[in-house]
């Protein structure tokens, strides 16, 4: 036996890990599994010279069925994960044998029978490696790599053959599922677009021209959908209704009860000309019909505004009370006189009026929730105080108001992604 130089040794184990250390590296930029099997297959042919290689698969078939899911032979290349009625099925032989079998199989003077039915597959093999890929113990999946030589194959190579196809198999079998969950989750995105694009359809296209009150709107959902809603009313003698409601919890659910509750508030027998009627009304046909479990409910507050005296009648079901600055003598006040439980808890609750006269000058405030709970990287609330503050510029117009409320806010919570639906309506009383 001739010598082998200490040189020689370092050479190969160099030129083999770098290979390697190439292989893997190439594995880990493909995000498209049929184009990582095949760059794959070519550098493991460069390694390990094959003239044949066969994949077979039992995934979802009953014993002994089996799929030939890749043939390095075929001129027509297949993808199995997209084009899987093209794949041949196997019945019996040596082939459902092999993976069913669930364990590595060498072979250094192979044969099969001409009336099996892998025979065309197999019939020029004398040397067969099989690999079994393992999926949660079970081989799901096997490689046969073949030689038309008799012992073309190294036994000492056999472990480490098993041990990468598995690593392989099972690097593939991830890319496939995170491919998967990504059109999972591109699909359901696109249906929650659909579904926050027909909420927010349901908000009024425009604000209405109102005498004596300059409006302003913004509307921001923490998700795709949200659960927040304002509407307004045209009503007799010129009286417009006001109304904004904030459903319980986020998303897909919230945006459905809020859709419910828009098309509740428009199914009103009359013109809603009263703030209490119409809570009512509201939370009746939601208790009956929607929120009997108790997993739901919804805040609001209406109000009918007269721009002819300038009062507003309202009634408040749990929701934040609205703000108003009174730019005639600088105080700021809610408007609190009269409240109730959120909409769809207790069918029988009944909900009192109230009634304030606003002066010129007048800067109004109606919100959810989401303004005055914007939080910070520390935890801490926006709060009222801060909200105040932003409107206490008389100079501004309702548009100028939802600017320095919006602005005082992101300046608060300094980058930190809203966790609730944000909704403002300002008004400027004249």
């Amino acid at each position: 036996m001739s010598a082998v130089s200490t040189s020689d040794i370092r050479s190969d184990w160099q030129a083999h890990l770098s290979h390697v250390v190439d292989t893997v590296r190439d594995m880990s930029t493909h995000t498209d599994p049929q184009e990582m099997v095949k760059n794959y297959g070519q550098r493991m042919r460069s390694m390990l010279p094959t003239d044949r290689m066969i994949a077979l698969s039992r995934r979802d078939m009953d014993k002994p069925k089996l799929r030939i899911t890749r043939d390095s032979t075929w001129n027509d290349e297949v993808n199995p994960w997209q084009q899987k009625d093209r794949l041949p099925i196997i019945e019996n032989g040596i082939l459902s044998e092999l993976i069913y079998g669930d364990q590595p199989k060498i072979f250094g003077d192979f044969r099969v029978e001409q009336n099996d039915p892998a025979y065309p597959y197999l019939r020029d093999a004398r040397s067969l490696i099989a690999l079994p890929n393992y999926d949660n113990g079970v081989a799901l999946n096997m490689v046969l790599l073949m030689r038309k030589d008799s012992n073309a194959f190294r036994v000492e190579d056999f472990p480490d053959l098993v041990l990468s196809s598995n690593l392989f198999g099972r690097a593939t079998h991830n890319l496939v599922l995170s491919r998967q969950l990504d059109d999972a989750y591109h699909e359901v995105d696109q249906e929650l677009i659909a579904i926050a694009n027909m909420q927010r359809s349901l908000l009024p296209d425009e604000l209405p021209q109102i005498s004596t009150m300059e409006l302003a709107a913004h509307y921001e959902t923490s998700r795709r959908a949200g659960g927040d809603y304002y509407d307004f009313f045209k009503l007799p003698n010129n009286k417009w209704g006001i109304l904004i409601a904030d459903v319980s919890g986020h998303g897909t659910p919230a945006a459905v009860m809020m859709a419910v509750t828009h098309s509740i508030a428009h199914s009103f027998p009359n013109p809603p000309c009263c703030p209490a009627k119409m809570l009512r009304y509201v939370n009746e046909r939601l208790c009956k019909a929607y929120t009997a479990s108790g997993s739901t409910f919804v805040t609001a507050f209406y109000g009918v505004y007269d721009p002819d005296t300038r009062v507003l009648d309202y009634a408040c079901a749990g929701h934040n009370p609205p703000r108003v600055k009174r730019c005639a003598d600088g105080s700021v006040f809610s408007l609190d006189a009269t409240g109730g439980l959120p909409l769809g808890i207790e069918e029988s609750e009944d909900y009192e009026p109230a009634r304030e006269t606003f002066q010129p000058g007048d800067q109004i405030i109606f919100y959810t929730d989401g303004i005055t709970e914007a939080m910070n990287a520390e935890g801490q609330l926006f709060g009222l105080a801060r909200l105040d503050a932003a409107i206490g510029d008389c100079n501004l117009f309702a548009s100028g108001l939802i600017k320095s409320v919006l602005g005082a806010v992101d300046d608060f919570a300094r980058g930190r992604p809203a966790d609730d639906d944000r909704t403002l309506l300002t008004a400027k009383i004249s």
